[in-house]
Order: structure tokens, then sequence, then C-alpha cells
């Protein structure tokens, strides 16, 4: 073997190493592709909101706001069960100014939550945070898409005018309700879809 060969064969077997730390090593964390992450979790959050609605004017319509209030205590944290069984991920809402106390906004994620709040529109759509957390086994990738307050029908239980007597109703099911005074374009909470990282790889 020649001299040259020789050493061809040295600097290519010399740049093995070089090149594998430059693909990132075994359970490192690739590039969040937000795409990908952004494709696989609205649908999930959309979905989500769709059903809750359908069913809040359905009772709005047939027995009124206190029939509302109360279909949506029952209903949206077994439509959340149901869409995490079914998608993998954890789905939940959650809010500064909750209604339900367990769906407050939690300290790892109130940069993320203070984005939306800033600004919860994004070219005319909901803004979207998208990050990822933790390392290894726990490591997660989360999707939080901000839930603007919508003027009808969502004023009648959370805008600045709720009827005392829907207000005393409300009260009674969420003791210490923080969810009211909420303005049309100001950020009413999120939708989390949280998934465990290896979904993505």
């Amino acid at each position: 073997m020649s001299g040259m060969a020789k050493s061809k064969i040295w600097i290519a077997a010399a740049s093995l190493p070089l090149l594998a730390s430059c693909g990132g090593g075994a359970g490192e964390a690739g590039p969040l592709d937000e795409v990908a992450v952004t494709a696989r979790s609205a649908p999930v959050a959309q979905e989500f909101q769709q059903k809750l609605k359908a069913q809040l004017v359905a009772a709005l319509t047939n027995s009124g706001p206190e029939s509302a209030v109360s279909v949506c205590s029952q209903v949206a944290p077994a439509i959340a069960a149901t869409a995490s069984e079914e998608s993998g991920a954890e789905v939940s809402r959650i809010a500064r100014r909750n209604r339900n106390p367990d769906a407050g906004v939690p300290a790892a994620m109130q940069s993320q939550y203070d984005a939306l709040a800033a600004q919860p529109l994004s070219d005319g759509k909901p803004a979207v945070q998208i990050w990822r957390s933790g390392e290894g086994e726990n490591a997660r990738i989360h999707y939080l898409s901000a839930i603007p307050m919508q003027d009808q029908p969502c004023s009648v239980c959370h805008g600045t005018a709720v009827d005392p007597a829907l207000k005393q109703h409300i009260d009674s099911l969420y003791p210490g309700d923080l969810a009211t005074g909420f303005k049309p374009g100001d950020l009413r909470g999120a939708m989390l879809i949280s998934w465990k990282a290896d979904a993505f790889q």
C-alpha cells in the first residue's frame, strides 16, 4: 500500500469521532421539529375545543347559562381524559385566571404563558409556544395554544357583565372563581398538549 493511500485511510479513521460528535451522541436531544409537533398537536387541541363548544352551545340554547356552566364542569374533564387516551399526550387547559384551581399555570411554564398573554393572536390565529423540558426518560415536548376570549358565547360566563345570579351559580361550583372580567381578545387560558419526547423520535 502506498504512503498516500495509508495517509487517506488514517485521515478518514481519525475523522469518525469528530463526525459522530457533530451528530449528537446516543440519548442526546436533536433539534426540535416544531412543524411536526404542531401537525400532531393542533388537531388534538382543536378537537377538544370543538367538542366542548358544541356541548356548551347546546346547553346554553336548550337550558340557559347555568346549565352550560354545570355541563362544562362535568364534560370538560371527560373530554380531556378521552383526548389524552386517544392521542397518547397529556391534554389539559391551564389559565392564570382560572375557574378550576387545579388548572393553574405550572411555575415551569410561566414564561411561555406570559408570552401568550402578551400576544394571544398571531396573524389572526391563536398564538402558540412549543418547547422541550426535562432530560432522559423525563423529557417532554409541550405545545401551548392560546385561548383568546371570544365575544359569544364565552362572554356570557367569562365576560365583564356576568349576570349576578349566574355568578352565584358559578361560585357554588367553583369557589374562588377567577375566570370572569375578560374582554374580547384577552388571553382566557391555553390548551396544553404535552408529549413524551420520544413520541417525536
